[in-house]
């Protein structure tokens, strides 16, 4: 080899491609044989993720010599030439194929390692698009090469010489602040300039020469949101340490079962800091820790999971700022942690131990209130006398007794007296300050009895609180245990060992024996079995699993063993995502709860206002009794404690939250609870969701002298490396006749039409029926033998060359058995118009209209004509919901009231887009939803008006002196304690014997699915 050694530097960096090297073995040889050459290992770096070698070297000769010694190893080295300096500004690429996490994942495993790691990456899977933050460590070339050998194919967005640009914004993670942006910078840089990343806060906006980084900040500004550039994160190391190889034991397949062992990377929350609570168990200590650290960083910014005890804040995390936090909840009378998952603190151990010491201190203080009553009872005269000694300060409290009532105001008053100290310190006046108010005066007056029995209701009404709250937490808890804690893992020498499910990591083989639950999300390698996916989807019967299928933690194995790849880390899994959701739910309140909230923070100073009147009025105004009135202001303290009326509301909503999960139906948060109940129209898109969404070649029809054959072999060429279940119809019938397709190559995507590419160099296209009229191509008995196929209610794909049709290929969809019995359940639930919006041809979506009962079609859409006519919608009925897969009908799901994604189960993107999820593809839900979203908004009515009637009917009583205190604290305990079991009733509602217990009873069953289940299988997603 002959290089130009005056064109180099006097220290040049020579690059070598070296065939076989990808590991620290060929690392090793390479040092001994090359290291003697160029002075030293210090002049040696490897990058085994690409399989090169970089020498600094100052003599080019050196070049022949180095290739030498390579072959010296049993390896070949190729010289590359001096490094290209990669670019430093961001890079966006369209990734065809990048749809799902599932590609997500294996492009971070691909290219992670080349760029330093996976923190420079960021994906949209709506558009396909990946980005790569600026970095120095790959060449564009290098990217599109690693991404190849995954089967998809990356392609550089570039317009001129303007540069991607890349920020975090601040409160960017869901489908809702993507339509904000959208709304906002598609005018300004164009829409299809933008790409999100939901999970990691991420917005890129592609090259483009109409906005400056000022002008898009400000566009964000006017959202709500903020947006910063993004600047790469610090990682210690070099780079050729980052890219290259890890010091370890030697490679092979040792190394591989050592990475499916090792611990996965925690997941982090960008852009956002979550705290755990202690101490946080109702509506006030909320209430407490908006007015302390609100001003710190904006109460717009603040959300509660009341079920976990958590707290997030939407802030880059910040040392200085997270000490401001805890001493701001360390004001509010709490303690505040950094929330670590899956990690178990002193903190927390130490919250336990707090609540058993408060359930101990509560029974001490009812045992002690009974003792101090029938030491009352048998010294003072009987239990007449004990009731009356307080009330009407008819006699005194003997001693004893006294004692005894102290003790029990003591013990109940020990958690709930500090709260009440600092409300009063703040002039904010709270339940615990009403209390221990009331508690005081009952003491002030001698009635002792009351003062103590006040003390014990209400710390028996904050264990209620507790207990209600622990009920829903248990039946979240529950869906975790439908996951084993470890898998079986096959290592390569055959043998198996049982690993914590935690510690295996993707690609690892694991064994599902019979009877086995499935601990991971996997792809079946090899076995059969029938797999019961009721605990994830509510599916009765189970789903034949084979060689290349999906299956997912928390479902049971059957009567075959099966060999899985996983696919995801066990905090990645679809049941994961499940109890996540389901567990951070709450944090997203109902507009009835935000209402209560706001209720209750005027209402009790007004309550604290008309005690006062109550005692100081009657006496001053017409001459009363300083201490009755005195006695009935405390009566009415205790009467309107808003206890009842603020625990009703978030209890009912988590149980609403928790008996959907548990029929499958992942509804994200209370402010998506109570949509369905007003919803007056539903728009669904036709495949997947009407129909089976697998569609089969029913008829192929060649022109021009052409065979079958030679038609569907062009069509399966173009449609080689689409998703789209057109494609799988055509490559599936092409398999089916043994036709061997060679991949088109330069496929471009037409949305909407069809596809263009070139096949055994010739240009090819695949459209449908409107892409023929589009091309110009008039030929009448083409078109004529199209619309007849059309009519029949098939899909129609044309084939050819120019403006030469080749043929024609029929597709068609079978409409779901069950389609017409649910519109019509839907109807009957009140929706008044149910609408079909899709891509296909009007023909075959007016045929399964009148098939199902739809009321109105909308045929030969695009994605953004969906939009719109969910937009009509929206202005015609009002309340309107979208039903689709999650991912291609995102748009029109944002623009909608509510967002129903249909057969979530396995889909990431389809769990992170809608509103809603259905985990199974069972139609028969959505009615379902709309009555469970109108039960829920009646329980919370009930609750609401139940807590308020008892509340004026005491009050009344109050006035004309027929009420008493411990009648008013048995009244509000009563409310209380009715209340949280009518709202508890939802967490099992609408469910059969079957589904609460055995293996069935996770997420729960539908007794109304068709057998036809037992014989079809879809994969999810």
């Amino acid at each position: 080899m002959t290089v130009d050694a005056a064109a180099m530097s006097p220290s040049s960096t020579l690059r070598f491609k070296v065939d076989g090297l990808d590991c620290q073995n060929e690392v090793r040889a390479l040092r001994v044989a090359v290291a003697p050459l160029v002075g030293g290992d210090d002049k040696l770096t490897f990058n085994t993720q690409a399989g090169v070698m970089e020498v600094k070297s100052e003599n080019a000769s050196a070049i022949d010599a180095i290739e030498r010694a390579v072959a010296t190893t049993g390896m070949r080295a190729h010289f590359l030439g001096e490094p290209v300096q990669p670019p430093a500004s961001a890079l966006l690429f369209r990734v065809e194929g990048l749809d799902c996490k599932n590609e997500v994942a294996t492009l971070k495993r691909e290219i992670g390692p080349l760029i330093g790691g996976e923190a420079w990456l960021m994906f949209d899977t709506a558009k396909g698009l990946m980005t790569v933050g600026p970095q120095r460590q790959a060449t564009i070339d290098d990217i599109i090469a690693r991404v190849a050998p995954t089967g998809m194919r990356a392609s550089l967005v570039e317009v001129g010489t303007a540069e991607t640009m890349l920020f975090r914004v601040h409160g960017l993670d869901c489908k809702n602040e993507v339509a904000a942006l959208v709304r906002e910078l598609g005018p300004l840089v164009g829409e299809d300039k933008l790409a999100f990343d939901t999970a990691r806060g991420m917005m890129t906006v592609a090259p483009q020469i109409r906005a400056a980084a000022d002008a898009i900040g400000e566009a964000v500004a006017r959202t709500g949101m903020r947006a910063e550039p993004w600047s790469p994160p610090a990682v210690s190391g070099s780079a050729t340490e980052r890219a290259g190889v890890p010091e370890g034991p030697a490679c092979g397949c040792t190394a591989e079962v050592e990475e499916a062992l090792s611990p996965p990377i925690p997941t982090r929350l960008a852009g956002q800091v979550v705290f755990r609570i202690h101490g946080m168990d109702c509506a006030d200590e909320i209430a407490a820790l908006k007015r302390e650290v609100g001003p710190l960083v904006g109460e717009d910014k603040l959300a509660f999971d009341l079920l976990n005890g958590r707290m997030s804040i939407d802030v880059t995390p910040d040392a200085a700022l997270e000490a401001r936090i805890e001493k701001a909840v360390a004001r509010a009378g709490l303690r505040a942690e950094r929330w670590i998952e899956g990690d178990t603190s002193e903190a927390a151990q130490a919250e336990e131990r707090r609540k058993r010491v408060q359930s101990w201190l509560t029974t001490a203080s009812g045992v002690l209130t009974a003792l101090g009553f029938a030491v009352h009872a048998w010294l003072g005269g009987g239990v007449v006398a004990a009731f009356e000694a307080g009330e009407h300060a008819l006699a005194s409290t003997p001693l004893p007794s006294m004692v005894l009532y102290a003790v029990a105001v003591l013990c109940a008053a020990r958690y709930v007296a500090p709260k009440a100290w600092l409300a009063a310190k703040r002039l904010r006046p709270d339940m615990n300050l009403l209390m221990m108010v009331a508690v005081a005066g009952a003491i002030g007056i001698g009635a002792w009895f009351e003062a103590a029995t006040v003390s014990f209701f209400f710390a028996l009404a904050l264990a209620l609180e507790a207990w209600s709250l622990g009920r829903a937490r248990r039946a979240v808890a529950a869906l975790m245990e439908l996951a084993p804690p470890t898998a079986r893992v096959k290592l390569e020498d055959g043998s198996e060992r049982d690993v914590p499910a935690a510690e295996v990591r993707v690609g690892a083989h694991i064994i599902v024996r019979p009877g086995d639950k499935v601990p991971l999300d996997g792809r079946v390698a090899a076995g059969e079995s029938e797999v019961n996916q009721a605990p994830i989807t509510g599916e009765s019967v189970p789903v034949f699993k084979a060689e290349g299928d999906e299956v997912f933690a928390g479902t049971i194995n059957g009567e075959g063993a099966l060999d899985v790849v996983t696919t995801k880390a066990a905090n990645d899994t679809t049941l994961a995502q499940i109890i996540r959701m389901v567990g951070s739910a709450q944090s997203r309140r109902a507009p009835s709860e935000q209402w209560v909230e706001k209720f209750a923070r005027v209402y009790t100073p007004v309550v604290m206002v008309l005690a006062i009147a109550i005692f100081l009025a009657p006496p001053l105004l017409l001459g009363g009794a300083w201490d009755v009135w005195f006695y009935r202001a405390l009566v009415l303290l205790v009467i309107a404690c808003p206890c009842a009326l603020v625990i009703s509301t978030p209890v009912t909503i988590v149980a609403a939250l928790a008996g959907a999960a548990k029929q499958g139906v992942l509804v994200k948060g209370g402010t998506h609870l109570e949509t369905p109940a007003h919803l007056k129209a539903i728009a669904m898109d036709k495949t997947g969701t009407l129909t089976e969404g697998r569609p089969q070649v029913v008829e192929i029809v060649p022109l021009g002298g052409r065979s079958e054959r030679e038609l569907l072999g062009l069509a399966a060429a173009l449609e080689a490396r689409s998703g789209h279940p057109i494609a799988r119809a055509i490559l599936a019938k092409a398999t089916e006749l043994k036709i061997a397709a060679e991949p088109a190559e330069a496929v471009q995507a037409i949305t909407g039409r069809g596809v263009i590419g070139r096949v055994a160099g010739r240009e090819m296209w695949l459209g449908s029926r409107r892409y023929i009229e589009e091309r110009g191509i008039n030929s009448d008995a083409v078109l004529q033998r199209a619309d007849k196929l059309s009519s029949a209610g098939r899909t129609i794909v044309a084939v050819g060359d120019g403006q030469d049709v080749w043929g024609l290929v029929a597709v068609a969809d079978a409409v779901r058995p069950e389609a017409k019995e649910i519109v019509t359940a839907l109807h009957r639930a009140g929706i008044k118009h149910v609408v079909m919006l899709t891509g296909d041809n009007r023909a075959t979506a007016e045929a399964i209209a009148k098939q199902t009962g739809i009321d109105e079609v909308r045929a030969e859409l695009l994605p953004g004509d969906k939009v719109a006519a969910v937009e009509d919608l929206v202005r015609r009925y009002g309340s309107v919901a979208m039903v689709g897969d999650g991912v291609n009908d995102a748009p029109a799901m944002g623009r909608a009231n509510l967002g129903i994604a249909m057969g979530a189960m396995g889909s990431d993107a389809a769990i992170e887009t809608a509103d809603v999820a259905l985990m199974s593809d069972d139609l028969s839900k959505l009615p379902w939803l709309v009555r469970h979203s109108r039960a829920t908004l009646a329980v919370i009515r009930q609750n609401v008006a139940f807590s308020i009637a008892v509340k004026l009917v005491f009050t009344a009583l109050t006035v004309i002196g027929l009420a008493s205190l411990w009648g008013a604290i048995a009244a509000d305990v009563g409310a209380s304690l009715l209340v949280v079991l009518n709202g508890l009733r939802l967490l099992n509602r609408g469910q059969t014997s079957t589904q609460q217990g055995g293996p069935s009873g996770g997420l729960g069953v539908s007794p109304h699915r068709r057998q036809a289940a037992a014989f079809t299988h879809t994969v999810p997603g």
